[in-house]
């Protein structure tokens, strides 16, 4: 005797509210082919295959029953979570707005739609969506938090605080709530009130891996390289073992170094560029090959050309110098820079369409790059990301005596900058980009670090291995020096949570 449809609906509800998923797949399937117009199934099978991440099963299964009952806000809203897995932005977009269109107060899909937007660069919307959340659930602590991300990075650093400061309020064990605002007191040089926010989202999570990585970072800056050690360590984040290498050769234990470098040099490609730059460093300074392959010669690889439009006089040009002069953005600190400014957030993701106009061009010389390269046998080249991300941009202006001290930047792989304005000077170096081996204070047994430089002239790009030093030579000329630098990265997938907001 067959079992009625209905006691198998009630028996697969138990069953997923037990976690018992994959049974819930296996018995829910052929129910399907049984009543492919049963919405309940669909949806049930949609809920067990989201749960196990198996989100393009989880898609379909929720399309199977949005195409049944498309009036179900809460459906439109998982459909979103799950083709943002997916990286289908836009099709998560349409889905926010369906479940907002049929429940306008539905505060979480203002929320979600607002990560959507910013995943994008679409700051300003963003912004809005967040805020129309939070106007209709004021006490929501995960959506000040995430206003707070994307007012960093339009670079209002002091509107961010108030952000993080209020999501705390509400949630006063909110651990990533401390880490972000300390990061963000951290962006305006208080490294007091930093510390004091990673060091409560510690005391709350002694787990948390960005407050340990963020401590980290505070020691090895203040040269209190064995004590970060542990909290990279702890934190297992990002490119911890090439911070913790930083501290063994920047506390000079040369042979720890070595030993835990070499152990590295078995787990994979050589795609690290913070490791190349120690591992070349290392090399020369012990008179010993550089087995780290990510870009043996970086010299080789330092691209310079001049772009048509930014010619002086160019339209663009003059747009991105009057955005630069007029743009509400907070300033960064900079302990390296001298008689300069360097700004907060992002430059490439905000709304003035000049900055935007600028990233697109830095990507097409950046496939021009690759073109160039395409020949060469380094991990550089044969591991060159299909698909990359900006993690940072940014504008430096410096005045008269202006100038940057030689470091790398540790989280790119290629890295770079366009030149907006260019001091003249009688002295060729004056001002010029230089470019090498040694720099940050690393340990030198000798001073055989080689070097050179390129003199930039206006509408300029240099595009560089993010494992070269660099530095701008100080110059004196009466004139501003103003430039747009950034990184660029594989791009990471487009993960995404409930816990997200």
């Amino acid at each position: 005797m067959a079992i009625p449809l209905s006691q198998e609906i009630n028996a697969l509800i138990q069953q997923l509210n037990r976690g018992q998923f994959e049974a819930v797949i296996q018995r829910a399937r052929p129910l399907v082919a049984q009543h492919p117009r049963e919405f309940i199934l669909h949806h049930l099978l949609a809920l067990a295959f989201d749960q196990q991440q198996a989100y393009p099963q989880a898609a379909e299964a929720y399309q199977h029953a949005l195409n049944l009952n498309p009036k179900v806000p809460e459906l439109w809203f998982n459909y979103a979570i799950v083709k943002t897995h997916l990286n289908d932005l836009v099709a998560a977009e349409q889905a926010y707005a369906q479940a907002i269109a049929l429940n306008p107060q539905f505060f979480e899909a203002h929320g979600n739609l607002g990560t959507i937007l910013q995943k994008q660069g679409r700051l300003d919307e963003a912004v809005a969506s967040y805020q129309r959340g939070l106007r209709i659930q004021p006490q929501d602590a995960r959506g000040h938090f995430n206003l707070g991300t994307v007012l960093r990075d339009q670079g209002d650093l002091q509107a961010a605080v108030q952000s993080y400061e209020r999501a705390i309020d509400l949630f006063p064990n909110y651990t990533d709530a401390y880490n972000n605002l300390g990061e963000t007191w951290r962006d305006q040089g208080d490294m007091t009130r930093a510390v004091n926010c990673y060091q409560q989202a510690l005391q709350r999570n002694p787990q948390h891996a960005a407050a340990n990585y963020n401590m980290g970072e505070f020691l090895y800056l203040a040269k209190r390289f064995e004590e970060a050690i542990p909290y990279f360590e702890t934190s297992q984040l990002e490119d911890w073992q090439a911070r913790v290498l930083y501290c063994l050769y920047r506390a000079e234990q040369f042979e720890v170094f070595k030993q835990r470098r070499d152990a590295m040099l078995a787990q994979g490609p050589h795609t690290a560029p913070f490791i190349a730059t120690l591992s070349t460093h290392y090399s020369i300074n012990h008179g010993e090959p550089d087995p780290y392959q990510f870009c043996p010669d970086g010299f080789s690889f330092v691209y310079h050309r001049s772009l048509p439009e930014l010619a002086p006089g160019s339209p663009l040009l003059t747009q991105l110098l009057n955005d630069i002069a007029q743009a509400d953005i907070a300033e960064r600190k900079q302990a390296r820079l001298t008689h300069g400014k360097q700004s907060a957030g992002n430059l490439f993701k905000r709304a003035e369409a000049s900055f935007r106009a600028l990233g697109e061009i830095v990507k097409r010389e950046f496939r021009s790059y690759h073109e160039h390269y395409k020949h060469a046998d380094c991990a550089l080249i044969t591991h060159f990301p299909s698909a990359l991300e900006f993690t940072s941009s940014w504008y430096v202006k410096m005045q008269t005596g202006g100038h940057l001290d030689a470091h790398i930047h540790e989280i790119g792989w290629i890295s770079g900058a366009v030149y907006l304005a260019m001091p003249k000077t009688e002295d060729e170096k004056e001002g010029a980009f230089e470019y090498g081996t040694h720099g940050d204070q690393y340990p030198q047994l000798h001073d055989r670090f080689p070097t050179r430089y390129i003199k930039p002239a206006i509408g300029d790009i240099v595009l560089f291995p993010s494992s070269l030093f660099h530095r701008t030579i100080p110059f004196q000329a009466d004139a501003e020096r103003i430039c747009i630098a950034f990184d660029l990265k594989p791009a990471t997938p487009t993960g995404f949570t409930r816990s997200d907001y």
